[in-house]
């Protein structure tokens, strides 16, 4: 069969970079469907992140953004897959992790902490993976390590958010589940079907993203304790 030629919005199926992702690659803009459609999930939530918490201020413009431009990477990384997709996926999705771990260390620690708090570690992260890709799942899951210990460390100090988050972590761990199981010559596969297990990753992802908001900017001094009746 003839090679697909690459253009700077396609490359050959073989070449894609979501390739493990079970879902079959087509040769035109979306090349996994399914998938690629699903990412816009994070596109939807961001900007209803944006559009529909008004408290937070910063903090949560912020976050909703790092969601939405974590779905368009997401899209460009399933569909046409450029040769830059993987750095357009890996950028603000590791962000928005390293992100939510510095939002929970600034309400453990009761102050403000600096944007380089996240952004150093993303670029840091992104670049090693970019360099030496053997070392991207070690770069990436270290941010991914400590963003899960800070919020550990939160869930434990502030009673009060814990319903929220452990649904938010319910929602992520079936998701990333199913989405393991669904790889490539997992037994979840099935390359030509329309019920993805990635696609189901993206949304429950994305729907976990979604219930975490009211998290985020939370501080010390903003969680009160109603007291009980005696």
């Amino acid at each position: 069969m003839p090679s697909v030629a690459a253009t700077p919005w396609s490359s050959a199926a073989a070449d894609r970079p979501a390739v493990n992702d079970c879902e079959v690659f087509g040769d035109g803009f979306w090349g996994q469907p399914v998938n690629a459609l699903t990412s816009l999930a994070f596109v939807l939530v961001g900007l209803a992140i944006l559009i529909g918490y008004r408290r937070g201020g910063a903090t949560r413009v912020v976050y909703g953004a790092l969601v939405a431009a974590t779905g368009v990477g997401s899209v460009v990384f399933h569909g046409p897959a450029p040769s830059w997709s993987g750095l357009l996926h890996d950028v603000p999705l590791v962000a928005l992790v390293a992100f939510v771990g510095v939002d929970a260390a600034s309400d453990v620690a009761g102050r403000r902490l600096s944007p380089l708090w996240w952004v150093l570690p993303t670029i840091v992260a992104v670049t090693v993976s970019e360099i030496a890709d053997a070392a991207r799942p070690a770069a990436q899951g270290a941010v991914a390590a400590l963003a899960i210990g800070a919020c550990v460390v939160r869930w434990y100090r502030r009673p009060l958010l814990r319903q929220t988050m452990a649904t938010a972590l319910a929602l992520l761990t079936v998701g990333a589940l199913i989405g393991t199981l669904s790889r490539s010559g997992g037994p979840l596969c099935d390359p030509d079907s329309v019920l993805q297990g990635h696609a189901f990753w993206h949304v429950l992802a994305a729907l976990a993203v979604w219930t975490l908001t009211p998290v985020i900017s939370e501080r010390t001094g903003s969680v009160q304790v109603v007291p009980q009746d005696r």
